[in-house]
C-alpha cells in the first residue's frame, strides 16, 4: 500500500521505516527537504520524500505525525484529504508537556477531522512510545494499539497496519473516543518523564 507520512520526527520515521520493511511504499512529507531525504534514506526500501501535499497525494493512507503546535498549519499546507485514510497519531499536548490543550468536550482527532475535510480519520499509535514500536513485545505479550474512528473500512486498514508493527489492535469505538485515548497518552507521557517508565506500554488483560 502507498503510505504518505506527514512529519519526520520520531514517530513518523519509526512507523515509516517499519512499514517500508513490510513492503509498503512510503513517501515522507516534510517542510525541510533535507530532513525528508534523510528519513527516506533511513527507511530504505525505495522510500521517497517530498512536501506535505506530495505525501497526501501519494498515499492511500496518510500518517499525521506532527507536533500539536504545528498540526493546523501542516493540514493547511497538505491540501485536500478527500477520501484519504488519515491516521492521526498526534496528541494535543501543551508545549511544555505538562498537560493537554483540549479537554473532554472535544479531542485533537475531532479537530483534525473538521480541518481535513473529507478525510477518513482514525486515531491510532498515539499512546505508545516510538522506541517501543521497534520492540512491542513484553515477554509473551504484545503491546496494545488502541484505535478509534467512524469509518469501518479505514479502521480495518489501520488495524492491519498495527499488526504489521507487532502490536495487538484494539478497537476503541468511534472517533469521539479519542477524548479518552489522548488522556491515556498524557498519562504515559507523565510516567515516562517523571517515573522513568518510558519502556512501558498499555495492555488489556483478558481472562
Amino acid at each position: 500500500m502507498d503510505i504518505g507520512i506527514i512529519g519526520t520526527g520520531n514517530m513518523g520515521r519509526t512507523l515509516g521505516e517499519i512499514w517500508a520493511s513490510r513492503e509498503h511504499k512510503i513517501l515522507f512529507g516534510s517542510r525541510d527537504p533535507a530532513k525528508g531525504r534523510e528519513a527516506a534514506a533511513q527507511a530504505g526500501h525505495e522510500a521517497t520524500s517530498g512536501s506535505y501535499a506530495d505525501a497526501v497525494q501519494f498515499g492511500r493512507a496518510v500518517l499525521l505525525a506532527t507536533p500539536w503546535w504545528g498540526t493546523p498549519e501542516a493540514i493547511l499546507e497538505a491540501g485536500s484529504f478527500q477520501g484519504k485514510i488519515l491516521i492521526d497519531c498526534t496528541n494535543p499536548l501543551l508545549p511544555d508537556y505538562s498537560g493537554l490543550a483540549l479537554g473532554f468536550d472535544t479531542s485533537g482527532a475531532e479537530e483534525i477531522a473538521r480541518a481535513a475535510a473529507g478525510a477518513r480519520v482514525v486515531k491510532a499509535f498515539n499512546a505508545i512510545g516510538f522506541k517501543n514500536l521497534r520492540n512491542p513485545f513484553y515477554g509473551p505479550l504484545k503491546a496494545d494499539a488502541y484505535y478509534c474512528g467512524d469509518d469501518p473500512e479505514a479502521k480495518l486498514v489501520v488495524a492491519e497496519l498495527a499488526r504489521e508493527v507487532g502490536l495487538e489492535p484494539i478497537d476503541a469505538g468511534p472517533l469521539q473516543n479519542a477524548r479518552l485515548l489522548e488522556p491515556l497518552a498524557m498519562l504515559w507521557v507523565y510516567e515516562a518523564f517523571n517515573q522513568n517508565l518510558a519502556d512501558t506500554s498499555w495492555k488489556l488483560l483478558r481472562r
